[in-house]
């Protein structure tokens, strides 16, 4: 193992004799909003995103919420993680999780994913160990706005069985409402925060990772989990619209009917106030 293989500093798993070097990287999706600025945990590698030489490890911060920490013991990670809690916005309980193992290969050629194994790199450089932190921070948000979107779909679902079944609507607007709001605030984090489909900013200095970003977007499914998704929140906004529609629908006409009671009693008061004689 070279100096050059190891140049972020990050120091590898210790193996047996003969076992390519490892580094355990854990993504932990700690709230809604992670704000970095002016954060000072250790040697500053990256600004976008903001990434930190910690120990013998690597720590990178993503807006949306997601920490990857690359190298770090457990006793490392409890301490980053308890310092950044107070920057943390919308904390969640238990934290979304993923851990993936990456390995060092003989040559940049042989860098490959095996399905469920490590992932191969070339070398342990920083843009290599971004662009790995990139995926498995979005698979982890993915992971948590997929569990969100399911959630919705439980509730959705009893309320058009009821319409299909019964051909009677939820009377509550309220509740409707309240899952439209859910599919766009999914919707906004994927579209807007976590910008799934863009490749990360490492790239546009070293296109020739562009093919181990590939791998490690197949790997992960991103584009295609994020297409899942996307149906996903278009068939629940679509089916909230149209049970609002409805609902809306219904009470119009409710408060036609009532309109037109009211015209009835007036004038039915009208025709007997003349036919009595009273003024």
């Amino acid at each position: 193992m070279t100096a050059d293989q190891l140049a972020v500093g990050v120091a590898p798993t210790p193996l047996k004799q003969g076992t390519a070097p490892t580094l355990r990287i854990r993504a932990l999706m700690l709230g809604d909003r992670i704000n970095a600025s002016s954060l000072e945990i250790g040697t500053l590698v990256s600004s976008t995103p903001a990434a930190f030489r910690v120990h013998a490890g690597l720590a990178v911060i993503f807006r949306y919420g997601v920490v990857v920490l690359i190298g770090l013991l457990p006793s490392e990670e409890k301490v980053l993680i308890d310092n950044l809690k107070s920057r943390v916005t919308g904390e969640l309980s238990p934290y979304e999780e993923e851990i993936a193992q990456a390995q060092l290969c003989n040559e940049e050629a042989a860098e490959t994913i095996q399905p469920g194994g490590p992932i191969c790199l070339a070398k342990f450089s920083d843009d290599r160990l971004l662009l790995v932190a990139d995926a498995l921070a979005k698979s982890t948000s993915l992971a948590r706005d997929e569990r969100r979107v399911a959630a919705v779909f439980d509730v959705i679902e009893p309320f058009a069985r009821e319409l299909a079944e019964n051909g009677r609507t939820p009377r509550r607007r309220k509740g409707i409402l309240q899952l439209i709001g859910n599919a766009l605030l999914v919707q906004q984090r994927v579209a807007g925060r976590v910008a799934v489909a863009e490749k990360p900013d490492v790239l546009w200095e070293k296109p020739e990772l562009d093919r181990l970003y590939s791998r490690l977007e197949d790997e992960y499914e991103l584009k295609e989990r994020l297409d899942t998704l996307e149906r996903k929140l278009t068939a629940v906004s679509e089916t909230a619209n149209a049970l609002t529609d409805i609902i809306d629908t219904q009470r119009s006409l409710r408060l036609e009917i009532a309109v037109v009671v009211l015209i009835v009693i007036e004038v039915a008061i009208g025709c007997f106030q003349i036919l009595t004689g009273i003024h």
